[in-house]
Protein backbone atom coordinates (compact mmCIF):
# COMPACT_ATOMS: atom_id res chain seq x y z
CA UNK A 1 0.00 0.00 0.00
CA UNK A 2 0.90 3.40 -0.51
CA UNK A 3 2.52 5.10 2.15
CA UNK A 4 0.50 8.27 2.18
CA UNK A 5 -2.85 6.10 1.73
CA UNK A 6 -1.45 3.84 4.87
CA UNK A 7 -1.04 6.96 6.94
CA UNK A 8 -4.75 8.68 5.73
CA UNK A 9 -6.23 5.29 7.12
CA UNK A 10 -4.39 5.28 10.23
CA UNK A 11 -5.58 8.68 11.00
CA UNK A 12 -3.16 10.96 10.40
CA UNK A 13 -5.36 13.45 8.50
CA UNK A 14 -6.01 14.45 4.77
CA UNK A 15 -3.90 13.85 2.07
CA UNK A 16 -1.93 17.22 2.06
CA UNK A 17 -1.84 16.79 5.79
CA UNK A 18 -0.29 13.16 5.35
CA UNK A 19 2.26 14.53 2.35
CA UNK A 20 2.97 17.67 4.88
CA UNK A 21 3.86 15.16 7.72
CA UNK A 22 6.10 13.02 5.25
CA UNK A 23 8.09 16.10 4.08
CA UNK A 24 8.73 17.16 7.52
CA UNK A 25 10.80 14.65 7.83
CA UNK A 26 8.68 12.84 10.68
CA UNK A 27 8.09 9.31 9.07
CA UNK A 28 10.50 6.58 9.25
CA UNK A 29 10.24 3.35 7.54
CA UNK A 30 12.72 0.31 9.04
CA UNK A 31 14.60 3.60 10.46
CA UNK A 32 14.79 5.18 6.94
CA UNK A 33 13.62 8.41 6.39
CA UNK A 34 10.58 8.45 3.90
CA UNK A 35 10.83 11.08 1.47
CA UNK A 36 8.24 9.97 -1.04
CA UNK A 37 4.87 10.00 -0.76
CA UNK A 38 4.23 7.06 -2.46
CA UNK A 39 6.87 4.64 -1.26
CA UNK A 40 5.22 1.17 -1.17
CA UNK A 41 5.14 0.11 2.20
CA UNK A 42 3.78 -3.03 4.74
CA UNK A 43 2.69 -2.27 8.51
CA UNK A 44 2.76 -6.26 8.54
CA UNK A 45 6.62 -6.47 7.08
CA UNK A 46 8.09 -3.16 8.09
CA UNK A 47 8.52 -1.36 11.19
CA UNK A 48 6.53 2.38 10.01
CA UNK A 49 6.81 5.04 12.69
CA UNK A 50 5.72 8.68 13.23
CA UNK A 51 6.85 11.32 15.02
CA UNK A 52 9.09 8.10 16.87
CA UNK A 53 5.69 6.65 17.47
CA UNK A 54 5.13 2.70 16.14
CA UNK A 55 2.06 2.90 13.62
CA UNK A 56 -0.49 0.34 14.56
CA UNK A 57 -2.48 -1.07 10.97
CA UNK A 58 -4.66 -3.59 10.47
CA UNK A 59 -1.74 -6.22 8.35
CA UNK A 60 -2.26 -7.34 4.48
CA UNK A 61 -2.52 -10.81 3.98
CA UNK A 62 -0.73 -13.24 1.73
CA UNK A 63 -1.76 -16.37 1.29
CA UNK A 64 0.41 -19.26 -0.62
CA UNK A 65 -2.26 -21.87 -2.81
CA UNK A 66 -1.95 -25.21 -4.60
CA UNK A 67 -4.53 -24.09 -7.32
CA UNK A 68 -6.28 -27.14 -8.34
CA UNK A 69 -7.45 -27.67 -12.09
CA UNK A 70 -10.84 -26.10 -13.04
CA UNK A 71 -10.59 -23.12 -10.94
CA UNK A 72 -10.14 -19.66 -12.34
CA UNK A 73 -6.83 -17.36 -11.47
CA UNK A 74 -9.45 -14.27 -10.66
CA UNK A 75 -11.53 -12.17 -8.74
CA UNK A 76 -14.58 -12.85 -9.80
CA UNK A 77 -16.02 -15.26 -12.66
CA UNK A 78 -19.94 -15.89 -13.57
CA UNK A 79 -19.27 -19.55 -15.01
CA UNK A 80 -16.60 -21.36 -12.72
CA UNK A 81 -15.13 -21.03 -9.15
CA UNK A 82 -12.50 -19.10 -9.00
CA UNK A 83 -8.96 -18.82 -6.51
CA UNK A 84 -10.78 -16.18 -3.96
CA UNK A 85 -13.74 -18.72 -3.96
CA UNK A 86 -11.31 -21.53 -1.85
CA UNK A 87 -10.52 -19.08 0.78
CA UNK A 88 -12.44 -19.34 3.50
CA UNK A 89 -15.03 -16.12 5.30
CA UNK A 90 -12.46 -15.69 8.17
CA UNK A 91 -9.53 -15.98 6.07
CA UNK A 92 -11.69 -13.28 3.56
CA UNK A 93 -10.39 -9.70 3.06
CA UNK A 94 -11.47 -6.94 1.17
CA UNK A 95 -9.13 -6.69 -2.38
CA UNK A 96 -8.03 -10.44 -2.01
CA UNK A 97 -6.54 -11.32 -5.77
CA UNK A 98 -3.82 -13.39 -6.96
CA UNK A 99 -0.65 -12.65 -8.37
CA UNK A 100 -0.20 -12.99 -11.67
CA UNK A 101 -2.49 -15.90 -13.52
CA UNK A 102 -2.61 -19.22 -14.37
CA UNK A 103 -4.68 -21.37 -16.61
CA UNK A 104 -7.89 -22.58 -15.90
CA UNK A 105 -6.58 -26.55 -16.43
CA UNK A 106 -3.12 -25.85 -14.84
CA UNK A 107 -2.59 -26.58 -11.47
CA UNK A 108 0.04 -25.33 -8.93
CA UNK A 109 1.53 -22.47 -6.82
CA UNK A 110 -0.30 -19.15 -6.79
CA UNK A 111 0.33 -16.49 -4.16
CA UNK A 112 -2.76 -14.34 -3.07
CA UNK A 113 -2.82 -11.20 -1.13
CA UNK A 114 -4.80 -7.84 -0.58
CA UNK A 115 -1.84 -6.21 -1.14
CA UNK A 116 -1.85 -4.61 -4.64
CA UNK A 117 1.10 -2.63 -5.24
CA UNK A 118 2.80 -5.14 -3.89
CA UNK A 119 1.36 -7.77 -6.29
CA UNK A 120 2.07 -5.56 -9.55
CA UNK A 121 5.70 -5.08 -8.51
CA UNK A 122 6.12 -8.61 -8.52
CA UNK A 123 5.21 -8.98 -12.06
CA UNK A 124 6.82 -5.85 -13.50
CA UNK A 125 10.20 -7.04 -15.79
CA UNK A 126 12.60 -5.39 -14.35
CA UNK A 127 12.80 -8.28 -11.29
CA UNK A 128 12.39 -10.48 -14.06
CA UNK A 129 10.89 -13.14 -11.35
CA UNK A 130 11.45 -16.59 -12.73
CA UNK A 131 8.52 -19.24 -12.89
CA UNK A 132 9.37 -22.89 -12.52
CA UNK A 133 6.46 -25.47 -14.50
CA UNK A 134 6.80 -29.41 -14.23
CA UNK A 135 5.24 -30.60 -17.95
CA UNK A 136 3.63 -33.66 -19.50
CA UNK A 137 3.75 -33.76 -23.17
CA UNK A 138 2.23 -36.14 -25.86
CA UNK A 139 5.51 -37.36 -27.65
CA UNK A 140 9.01 -37.27 -27.63
CA UNK A 141 11.43 -34.22 -26.06
CA UNK A 142 14.37 -35.39 -28.16
CA UNK A 143 18.18 -33.86 -27.42
CA UNK A 144 17.69 -30.40 -29.32
CA UNK A 145 14.83 -29.51 -27.33
CA UNK A 146 16.98 -27.87 -24.91
CA UNK A 147 18.48 -25.85 -27.21
CA UNK A 148 15.67 -25.07 -28.90
CA UNK A 149 13.73 -23.72 -25.74
CA UNK A 150 16.81 -21.77 -24.66
CA UNK A 151 17.33 -19.85 -28.48
CA UNK A 152 13.76 -17.95 -27.47
CA UNK A 153 11.04 -19.69 -29.13
CA UNK A 154 9.18 -17.67 -32.03
CA UNK A 155 5.34 -17.76 -31.97
CA UNK A 156 3.54 -17.90 -35.32
CA UNK A 157 2.24 -14.41 -35.01
CA UNK A 158 5.83 -13.11 -35.03
CA UNK A 159 6.28 -13.03 -30.84
CA UNK A 160 9.67 -13.79 -29.37
CA UNK A 161 9.64 -15.41 -26.00
CA UNK A 162 12.82 -14.75 -23.94
CA UNK A 163 15.60 -17.48 -23.61
CA UNK A 164 14.02 -20.43 -21.24
CA UNK A 165 15.84 -23.25 -19.86
CA UNK A 166 14.31 -26.71 -20.35
CA UNK A 167 14.70 -29.87 -18.64
CA UNK A 168 14.19 -33.36 -19.65
CA UNK A 169 12.72 -35.35 -17.19
CA UNK A 170 12.14 -38.25 -19.15
CA UNK A 171 11.08 -38.97 -22.69
CA UNK A 172 9.12 -41.45 -24.89
CA UNK A 173 6.64 -41.25 -27.82
CA UNK A 174 3.52 -41.19 -25.53
CA UNK A 175 4.75 -39.47 -22.64
CA UNK A 176 7.84 -36.99 -21.78
CA UNK A 177 8.69 -35.36 -18.82
CA UNK A 178 10.12 -31.88 -17.98
CA UNK A 179 10.70 -28.68 -16.29
CA UNK A 180 10.70 -25.15 -17.93
CA UNK A 181 11.85 -22.55 -16.48
CA UNK A 182 10.69 -19.06 -17.75
CA UNK A 183 10.97 -15.09 -16.73
CA UNK A 184 7.48 -13.42 -18.54
CA UNK A 185 4.58 -14.26 -18.88
CA UNK A 186 2.50 -14.39 -22.10
CA UNK A 187 -0.90 -15.79 -22.84
CA UNK A 188 -0.65 -19.67 -22.78
CA UNK A 189 2.84 -18.90 -23.31
CA UNK A 190 4.19 -22.63 -22.01
CA UNK A 191 1.51 -24.58 -23.75
CA UNK A 192 2.42 -22.03 -27.13
CA UNK A 193 6.25 -22.80 -26.72
CA UNK A 194 5.91 -26.94 -26.67
CA UNK A 195 3.30 -26.54 -29.61
CA UNK A 196 5.96 -24.54 -31.61
CA UNK A 197 8.33 -27.23 -30.59
CA UNK A 198 5.66 -29.67 -32.15
CA UNK A 199 4.63 -31.37 -29.20
CA UNK A 200 1.07 -30.62 -27.06
CA UNK A 201 0.93 -30.21 -23.17
CA UNK A 202 -1.17 -32.50 -21.65
CA UNK A 203 -0.16 -31.43 -17.98
CA UNK A 204 0.80 -28.14 -16.49
CA UNK A 205 1.96 -27.48 -12.91
CA UNK A 206 3.61 -24.33 -11.81
CA UNK A 207 5.88 -25.30 -8.90
CA UNK A 208 7.79 -21.86 -8.16
CA UNK A 209 7.91 -17.83 -8.67
CA UNK A 210 10.47 -16.63 -7.72
CA UNK A 211 11.75 -17.87 -4.35
CA UNK A 212 8.42 -18.63 -3.51
CA UNK A 213 8.15 -22.63 -3.58
CA UNK A 214 4.84 -25.11 -3.86
CA UNK A 215 4.52 -26.89 -0.71
CA UNK A 216 4.10 -30.33 -1.93
CA UNK A 217 2.27 -31.27 1.41
CA UNK A 218 -0.12 -28.49 0.63
CA UNK A 219 -3.35 -30.50 -0.98
CA UNK A 220 -4.67 -29.53 -4.08
CA UNK A 221 -7.16 -26.51 -3.39
CA UNK A 222 -5.85 -26.03 -0.08
CA UNK A 223 -3.45 -22.46 0.99
CA UNK A 224 -1.63 -21.55 4.06
CA UNK A 225 -0.35 -18.41 5.06
CA UNK A 226 3.56 -17.22 4.40
CA UNK A 227 5.64 -17.91 7.01
CA UNK A 228 7.89 -15.66 8.65
CA UNK A 229 10.88 -16.19 5.99
CA UNK A 230 8.60 -16.18 2.94
CA UNK A 231 7.16 -12.61 4.22
CA UNK A 232 11.00 -11.55 4.21
CA UNK A 233 11.57 -12.15 0.47
CA UNK A 234 8.51 -9.51 -0.21
CA UNK A 235 10.55 -6.58 1.01
CA UNK A 236 12.32 -6.62 -1.97
CA UNK A 237 9.48 -5.47 -4.15
CA UNK A 238 8.46 -2.94 -1.74
CA UNK A 239 10.76 -0.08 -3.21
Amino acid sequence: MRLDKLLGQAGYGSRNQVKKLIRSRQVYVDGVLAEQDNLNVDASLQTITVSGKELEHAPEVYYLMNKPSGVVSARKDKEHQTVIDLIRPEDQREGLYPVGRLDRDTEGLVLITNNGPLGFAMLHPRYHVAKIYYVEVNDVLGPDAPAFFESGVVFEDGTICKPAQLEILSSASDKSCAQITISEGKFHQVKKMFLAYGVKVTYLKRISFGDFVLDEKLPRGSYRPLTEEEKSILKRYLN
